[in-house]
């Protein structure tokens, strides 16, 4: 998807989404009121963003391995670690509503697919030590320096495993009972992405929440989204349009919600 395309689907979202007026289910006028829209200011996000702008500075190159579709912006496989947080990290507002997730629903594990440098990482695991993020990330480099900013704020309940989702998803999934979160924000291609929502929507239960990145990053990212959506274990969905929320509460409608954020 082109740039230009990308602005223009976006300047139709601003247009096209509602507020909480439009929200007729009570849970989730008061999901989006206390938790999306929500300001409080927590006091670890000074500590994460501490990090973030560490790494927008960071003149250090490492070495990239692409295992999904790539990056827009740069095509080398040498990259400074400034460059890969301007380009890739979410911006703030993002991670700290990962943050609010997690502290809202205090949900027993995580599951993040795609650590780049690890700031997301953080936020969903800053809210509570109780809470067990396990984060995968592909590229051996980037999963280094996440580790290190792991270290830094001192963060315990962090599993960080260096391996492809292909290959880590069947077995973690075969000694998992359930899944509580599941963000998925690695290797956006439609397929793929389709495919590790598959294996893990047979783990999920009624009070799951599954967060997609990036669903209008691409046409097969939208794609990707609308088949999600259809999803028979699929109730209430949250389009936030750079990230989308999955409900399988049975107490909820079948319904999609195109919300200001």
């Amino acid at each position: 998807m082109s740039k230009l395309k990308f602005l223009l689907n976006y300047t139709k979202y601003r247009f096209k989404s509602d507020n909480e007026h439009d929200i007729h289910s009570p849970y989730l006028y008061e999901f989006y009121n206390d938790v999306i829209c929500d300001e409080t200011p927590f006091y670890i996000y000074e500590d994460i963003e501490s990090i973030r702008a560490k790494l927008l500075l960071t003149e250090m190159e490492i070495t990239i391995e692409d295992h999904g579709a790539g990056s827009k912006v740069n095509k080398s496989n040498t990259r400074k670690i400034k460059d890969i947080a301007r380009n890739t990290l979410k911006p703030k507002k993002y991670g700290q509503l990962l943050f609010r997730l997690i502290n809202r629903f205090k949900p027993d594990n995580v599951l993040e697919l795609g650590t780049s440098l690890g700031v997301s990482t953080l936020y969903l695991a800053g809210s509570s030590k109780k809470v067990k993020v396990t984060t995968v990330e592909g590229c051996p480099s980037t999963a280094k320096v996440a580790k290190i900013n792991f270290d830094k704020i001192g963060f315990n309940n962090i599993e960080l495993i260096n391996d492809t989702f292909d290959h880590f998803l069947p077995g973690y999934l075969a000694k998992t009972d359930r899944l509580d979160v599941v963000f998925f924000d690695g290797n956006h291609q439609e397929e793929a992405t389709i495919n590790y929502f598959n294996l893990c929507v047979e783990k999920a239960h009624s009070e799951s929440i599954f967060i997609f990145d990036d669903i209008h990053w691409s046409e097969g990212m939208t794609a990707a989204w609308e088949t999600i959506k259809k999803h028979p274990k699929v109730t209430s969905t949250i389009d936030l349009y750079f990230m989308g929320i999955v409900f399988f509460n049975p107490d909820l409608s079948k319904e999609e919600f195109l919300l200001k954020f």
